[in-house]
């Protein structure tokens, strides 16, 4: 039987990302990404918000861009995969971890700079576009093919049909 191991989250990063190099030269960054969940009480009626944190780590390419485009605050979106990790903390109790390793990402919220400032609600990420898009070539003007000769029927066209619109 076949078995998935997939997640989605789209969050904001509660830091700046942070990035290492493998011995290999590989990339590696981290980043925390916070969830919040809104929802109403049954006893009191009011609302209330529950957050999770989730470690998230990028590898690569993909770490190479999420430490030079993302900050905190940006929002994302990460697919990938959960990982548990065992290690031994530094009083020498075994726990374990587990993380999201990241196959893919994309930047949302603004891009109106970087960082998420009070002026963009806080959706950083992207780098400011520098240049105005090139502007696009003016379009031919259609033309109309040439009528049929009176000897030879005309071709079905909704060209033809112009002059029977009353409008």
């Amino acid at each position: 039987m076949a078995s998935v191991n997939k997640v989605i989250i789209v969050g904001n990063l509660g830091a700046d990302p942070e990035t290492r190099y493998l011995p290999s030269g590989d990339a590696v960054t981290s980043i925390r990404v916070a969830t919040t969940d809104r929802y109403k009480d049954k006893q009191s009626g009011e609302m209330k918000e529950a957050t999770e944190w989730h470690s998230i780590s990028f590898f690569a390419k993909l770490a190479e861009i999420a430490g030079q485009y993302l900050r905190k605050g940006s929002q994302v979106y990460v697919e990938g995969s959960l990982r548990t990790r065992k290690y031994t903390d530094k009083n020498g109790v075994e726990k374990y971890a587990t993380d999201i390793r990241a196959d893919s990402m994309q930047m949302l919220g603004s891009r109106q700079g970087m960082g998420g400032s009070a002026e963009d609600g806080g959706g950083g990420g992207y780098a400011p576009r520098q240049s105005a898009p090139p502007a696009r070539p003016a379009a031919a003007p259609a033309q109309r093919p040439a009528p049929a000769p009176a000897n030879k029927p005309a071709a079905s066209s909704f060209d033809d049909m112009d002059d029977d619109i009353p409008f």
